[in-house]
């Protein structure tokens, strides 16, 4: 048989093999809040569905050239969509829920996506969002007939590990979200990856459960959680998001025998009482990425099942990701492994020259052999620049300061870009101020990090105001219009004001002296704590 060269084509490779087999399972807890049929869709009803709405899109002119946004959250119709789309070579542009108005403007106009599927409540706002882009596209819910697409029909195809399967973005330090171009070959590599790394993560054939909360606009659940189950005829389950309170009892009902975390989660677990049914369940191991050294043992000692720490990020996919696969995993400091032998790396310090052992320094990878980018982005859409400087000599660039050890072992110590990762969400510091600084009471505004031990970073923002006088009703006042601005999780979570900010030479923020600004205002009790406000909109 050949080997598929397409995400549609593994998919339906695997769904004629496993049949009734469960695929994608849905929780009575998540099917509540999405408003959803609960229990597990089989290979061949997600399949079903998937040519059903292949050939009403085919219907409609879809084709190679065509882009579909999906605001679904992780519903099983965004994989149905996905897969259908995918098997014609048209590429999806899956929507972070959270975004507002002028973030979605943004995507639409950017990506040049000629349709979108979006939530029922969120219809009228993309709508808007798109004309005010100048981008009149069809907005429809999945219970609506295939629109025909916004700019005339293309040419149909199946598609190869060359075509463009997804546009995602993600946040940089230039303001406004880069889009990676992500190959069939990105996601095919992601799951074959998983599939054959073995040591602790290693999966099983026909019979492994994994559960993630993970949201699928993420590469983590898009291309690692959902391509390793494709990839091993595996079933999963999508969590609308992590609950804390009700985690066990969804991993209990999922059956998973392995599941994936981000460092928020085992904080947030192990804060709750200990319990005699902290070992029931039938996990082998977490996924995932940093976790507290602190609460690394003790969590493991806990709960009965390892926490394996990794490395990637979107532009590398798993084609540079590094993980704590096997022993010794050096528990309690911040290891995350060594490369495998198809992954080469240097640690360079800021004149590009090879740091020594224990010297922290940049992170760069590559894929070893004749194609360096192999399993990595393709580039960033629309900016040749930014993808020639991630790539400046021939290795990616990843901006994450890391050490080595005398094993050879990698040691993450800190983030070079200015960005701000609050609960695995990586947040552009210039993104936030240039929101802030358009609110009428805001002179000028300056964005750092500020530690937060349950969510990693908190954003904290510090400003100098319009008038004097500014008090906490103003701080209240500016946290609820960016709310309705921006994402709630990049809304300021701190507010301080104050007479002058420090700045360069040439009057830009000077990054290095703001960190220490905010730690000695923090440190001073100067700032308003306004985290409470930080909720979801609805």
């Amino acid at each position: 048989m050949t080997a598929a060269t397409t995400v549609y084509a593994r998919f339906h490779d695997t769904a004629l093999r496993r049949g009734e087999a469960g695929f994608l399972n849905v929780l009575a807890e998540t099917a509540g809040i999405y408003g959803i049929t609960a229990g597990e869709i089989s290979y061949r009803t997600m399949l079903d569905r998937v040519e059903r709405r292949r050939t009403a899109f085919a219907s409609k002119g879809y084709g190679e050239g065509h882009r579909v946004g999906l605001l679904l959250q992780n519903r099983p119709v965004f994989v149905e969509l996905w897969f259908a789309l995918n098997a014609l070579g048209v590429s999806v542009v899956p929507i972070n829920p959270d975004l507002r108005m002028s973030e979605l403007e943004y995507i639409i106009a950017h990506s040049e996506m000629n349709a979108a599927f979006v939530l029922a409540e969120r219809r009228d706002e993309v709508e808007t969002a798109a004309r005010q882009a100048v981008r009149p596209i069809p907005v429809v819910t999945d219970s609506d007939d295939v629109p025909a697409a916004f700019g005339g029909a293309q040419a149909a195809t199946t598609g190869d590990g060359a075509t463009e399967c997804a546009l995602l973005y993600t946040s940089g330090t230039t303001g406004q979200p880069k889009g990676c171009v992500l190959t069939n070959e990105y996601f095919l590599h992601s799951g074959n990856w998983y599939r054959d790394v073995g040591g602790l993560i290693d999966l099983k054939l026909e019979g492994e459960r994994m559960i993630t909360p993970l949201p699928l606009f993420h590469m983590n659940a898009m291309a690692v959680s959902l391509m390793a189950m494709l990839s091993v005829g595996g079933s999963l389950t999508m969590l609308d998001r992590f609950h804390p309170r009700s985690w066990w009892q969804s991993v209990l009902d999922s059956r998973a025998t392995c599941l994936h975390y981000l460092g928020v989660m085992p904080s947030m677990l192990m804060s709750a009482p200990a319990s005699e049914q902290d070992k029931v369940h039938t996990v082998r191991f977490g996924f995932g990425a940093g976790v507290d050294k602190l609460l690394h043992a003790p969590f493991e000692q806990r709960f009965g099942f390892p926490l394996i720490e990794a490395w990637a990020m979107t532009e590398t996919g798993s084609g540079g990701v590094i993980a704590a696969n096997v022993e010794p995993r050096k528990i309690g400091t911040s290891c995350f492994g060594r490369p495998a032998a198809e992954v080469d790396i240097r640690i360079v310090d800021e004149t590009g020259n090879d740091t020594a052992t224990g010297t922290p320094g940049e992170l760069l990878v590559r894929r070893a052999g004749a194609d360096p980018r192999y399993g990595f982005f393709r580039e960033y859409l629309k900016n040749p620049q930014a993808t020639a400087e991630a790539w400046d000599g021939g290795w990616l660039h990843t901006g994450d300061i890391v050490s080595r050890d005398a094993d050879g072992d990698l040691h993450f110590v800190d983030r070079k870009k200015n960005v701000i990762r609050r609960s695995g969400e990586n947040i552009a510091a210039v993104e936030v101020e240039s929101v802030l600084n358009r609110h009428p009471a805001i002179r000028q505004a300056a964005v750092a990090a500020t530690p937060d031990q349950v969510r990693g970073d908190e954003v904290a923002a510090v400003i100098i105001a319009e008038e004097a006088g500014a008090d906490r009703r103003l701080a209240e006042d500016i946290v609820r219009w960016s709310l309705e601005q921006m994402a709630y999780y990049k809304a300021p979570g701190w507010i301080c004001f104050v007479d002058s900010l420090p700045l360069t030479a040439t009057e830009k923020i000077q990054r290095g002296g703001l960190k220490d600004f905010v730690a000695r205002l923090m440190h001073d009790g100067a700032f308003f704590d306004l985290r409470d406000l930080k909720k979801r909109q609805v």
